[in-house]
């Protein structure tokens, strides 16, 4: 069981430590560029967000009206710029590892939903979908700002900083989304749509449980180095090298927040 624990703890570190961050290349990039530096990196962050884009995957699954995917994707659209915006300008910030698990989490309950779950294992109806993805845009785009705020984004034209990086992260989202869209509406015309979509929801919900784990891992192990059966000398560069990949200018003895570094924790 100790050897299992052992492998399950660096495969769970590894996928965590890959996990979409701001890299040290893209800090270097802010500095010496400009606005349009913000829109590339708002749009490849939404492009390699697979939790946004497992989430808007399984809310287009089923959609087959050009205007309802209008108005939910607007919904949830407007939902993640609001706080993508007002917490990024007004520096509200939480620890990354817990928004994101939050995230996770609405993975899974579009899969959930999408599967019928609420009818045939709690026995109500759904929760209305528009306000649900309403609030889940607020909590995705919570999570785009504590990336943005790994940034050094200075005082002077911060507010223009931010809304290049949103509208990135638009431009992101409607190249992922027509992907999505070609993909569905391709698939909606075989047989196997109707045969397999159960296992695709399932296949997305365990994806989500996957990503819940992959933060609380991250989370726990920030928080509670010394309770993992690691050597601690291998556990310390793990992490190092993890929160590096995580928010790259925290550096071994730097004055840094527990959630961006373990050396205060040593």
């Amino acid at each position: 069981m100790k050897t299992i624990a052992i492998i399950a703890t660096f495969l769970l570190a590894t996928l965590t430590a890959s996990a979409h961050g701001i890299s040290d290349a893209d800090k270097h990039g802010i500095l010496e560029g400009g606005y349009l530096e913000y829109i590339l990196l708002g749009a490849t962050h939404m492009l390699t967000g697979y939790d946004h884009l497992l989430f808007l995957f399984g809310v287009m699954f089923f959609l087959t009206r050009f205007g309802d995917i209008v108005k939910f994707i607007t919904a949830f659209t407007l939902g993640h710029c609001v706080t993508l915006i007002f917490a990024t300008l007004l520096h509200v910030r939480a620890n990354y590892y817990l928004v994101d698990a939050v995230i996770a989490l609405t993975v899974c309950y579009k899969a959930f939903d999408n599967l019928d779950g609420f009818r045939q294992y709690i026995g109500i109806q759904s929760p209305n979908l528009l306000v649900a993805v309403t609030l889940f845009g607020l909590i995705h785009g919570f999570g785009l700002s504590t990336r943005l705020q790994q940034l050094p984004l200075g005082h002077d034209g911060l507010v223009l900083r931010i809304l290049s990086f949103n509208l990135g992260v638009e431009l992101g989202q409607l190249l992922a989304l027509s992907g999505m869209w070609i993909v569905l509406a391709g698939w909606r015309k075989t047989p196997s749509f109707i045969k397999f979509s159960k296992v695709a929801n399932a296949a997305l919900m365990f994806a989500g449980l996957l990503l819940l784990l992959m933060q609380l891992h991250g989370y726990q192990h920030s928080q509670f180095t010394d309770d993992f059966p690691l050597n601690k000398d291998e556990h310390y560069h793990l992490h190092e090298n993890m929160d590096r990949n995580r928010d790259p200018g925290s550096e071994p003895g730097a004055n840094s927040t527990p959630e961006t570094s373990l050396s205060n924790q040593k």
